[in-house]
Formats: structure tokens, C-alpha cells, sequence
């Protein structure tokens, strides 16, 4: 018998986790000097969160260090069970460095046990759209090895986008210069970012206005779009929930009755993106 365990990153929302059955590494942000435990959506505060933002506030997000992943998974192994990791993209933190070093030392504990991971290549409900398929499977029965197969498989068919309102906060991150932060936003510009194969988050283009943002990611779907009776479609909004509203009403139009899910942008994603960014997630012909 194995556990299966996400990360908070994955920003399933936590009724959704709790269905699932599924064990959560929560993640570390720091606002204010006060550092707090993203608790997808229980009692998180999100508007108080981004008016702090656009206060001047900045949030810094960090890596758990090897002592936390010890408590999450030695008691697991402890009790004889197995674990099974699926994880946000490795590309976007050193966090799993410690976790490697952890499950290094917890093999040479508990040799008889088995620990895997499996990295989504993505973020948010990228990750977490990946994670939610992956659980129910799990629910299902499905063997580690089983599991490995469908989740590949869900890796390679997930595409995930976001939109990105205000450069400044990918200026704090040091994706833009401050000169492009300055004229972007004078002009309007809203980059696209997207998650390769590698699960590097790069910038695909760059619309002027929102609106022609989101007619390109409209596009996107439309273009690679698959199975989208069968999967659900994931928006995320970052403190603008009646232009998410608007957008999910495009893809109702052209795509009908698809199953929308739509939820705020946590802490500690947003403490990158900023406020005013929308995400989109669907099942794709490739990534």
C-alpha cells in the first residue's frame, strides 16, 4: 500500500484534497516578516493578499528544508506504506534538492519501503489538473507503476498558460528588465507565459490589452485543444474575477457546456505573477 501525496502548489482547492484522500507538503511564503502555510483557499484572505500588493507589499516565497520533508514522510514509512509524490515543476524551485537529499537518507532507514515522485513539469492547476486525474486513479486502485504510465501521459496532453497583467512583478522575479517594465506597462503590454517540456515557464508572445490576451489563449485552445468534454478546464484568476467570468463565458460560447473550473491564484504563486493575472489549463494534443 502506498500514500499518494501534492504539494500546495498544485492549488487544488482543499475540499478537493480532502476527497482525494491525498497528503499535503504545504509550501512556504513570507509577507509582512511573517511567514504562513498556503491552505488552498480554507481561510486564505485573497483579496486582503493582493490589495497588499498593490499597496507595495512584497511576498517572498522559499524552499522547505530537508527537516520538513523528514515529518511529512517518515511517519509514512514508519507505519510500513509506501510513497507516491506528485510534485509542482522542479524547474521552478531548490526545494526538491532537499527532498532528494531526504529520500536519499529515509532509503538507507526504511530499505524495504519505496518512495517516488513525479514531477508535473507545471504549476498551479497546471500541476494540479495533472494531480487531480492522477488521485483518482489512485482511488481507483491503480499500481505505482500504473500510476507512473498515467501520469506521463497526463504530463505530456496538460497545457497550461498564464497572463500576466502588471510587469512589475516579473521585474521583482528578474524576467524583465526594468526598462521593459516601465514601457510594457505604459503601453499595455501583457506577456503569455507557458511551461515547456522541461517545465521552464517561458514567454511564448505578448498581446497589447488584456482582451487581445485572452482572444490569444482562446486561440491557443482552440488550435490545441483536445478531450475537452472529457477534462475539465482550469481558469485562474489573480484578484480580477469578473474579467476570469468574462473569459469562461468565451469558452462556454465557442466550446459549449465544458466543465470550467475556476479558482483564485494562491500566495505563493501570486506573490510572482501579481494581481490581474489569468490563467488558463486544458487537456491538449501536446503540451
Amino acid at each position: 500500500m502506498y500514500q499518494l501525496f501534492c504539494d500546495s502548489n498544485c492549488e487544488l482547492w482543499h475540499t478537493t484534497v480532502k476527497e482525494l484522500g491525498l497528503n499535503v507538503i504545504s509550501m512556504p511564503y513570507t509577507m509582512n516578516d511573517e511567514e504562513k502555510l498556503y491552505d488552498l483557499g480554507e481561510k486564505h484572505d485573497f483579496k486582503g493578499f493582493f490589495d497588499a500588493m498593490k499597496a507595495g507589499a512584497t511576498p517572498k516565497t522559499s524552499a522547505l528544508n530537508e527537516y520538513a520533508y523528514t515529518e511529512y514522510f517518515e511517519p509514512v514509512l514508519a507505519r510500513g506504506e509506501d510513497i507516491y509524490y506528485i510534485t509542482f515543476s522542479h524547474q521552478m524551485s531548490g526545494t526538491f534538492n532537499a527532498m532528494k537529499n531526504v529520500i536519499a537518507q529515509l532509503k538507507e532507514k526504511y530499505p524495504d519501503r519505496e518512495i517516488r515522485y513525479k514531477d508535473t513539469k507545471s504549476i498551479s492547476l497546471g500541476s494540479g489538473t495533472i494531480t487531480y486525474y492522477g488521485a483518482l486513479k489512485y482511488k481507483e486502485g491503480a499500481t505505482m507503476d500504473e500510476l507512473d504510465a498515467y501520469l506521463d501521459d497526463m504530463i505530456e496532453h496538460t497545457a497550461t498558460y498564464f497572463v500576466v497583467d502588471d510587469l512589475t512583478y516579473l521585474h521583482r522575479g528578474g524576467r524583465v528588465s526594468g526598462a521593459a517594465k516601465v514601457v510594457g506597462n505604459l503601453l499595455g503590454i501583457k506577456p503569455i507565459l507557458y511551461f515547456n517540456e522541461e517545465g521552464k515557464i517561458l514567454n511564448i508572445t505578448k498581446e497589447k490589452g488584456m482582451k487581445k490576451a485572452l482572444a490569444t489563449l482562446l486561440k491557443y485552445m482552440r488550435e490545441k485543444g483536445d478531450k475537452l468534454n472529457e477534462y475539465q478546464v482550469c481558469i485562474l484568476q489573480a484578484d480580477c474575477e469578473e474579467t476570469a467570468n468574462r473569459f469562461a463565458d468565451s469558452i462556454r460560447a465557442e466550446f459549449g457546456e465544458v466543465d470550467i473550473v475556476m479558482q483564485p491564484v494562491g500566495p505563493v504563486i501570486g506573490a510572482h505573477c501579481g494581481p490581474g493575472t489569468i490563467g488558463l489549463i486544458f487537456h491538449a494534443k501536446e503540451k
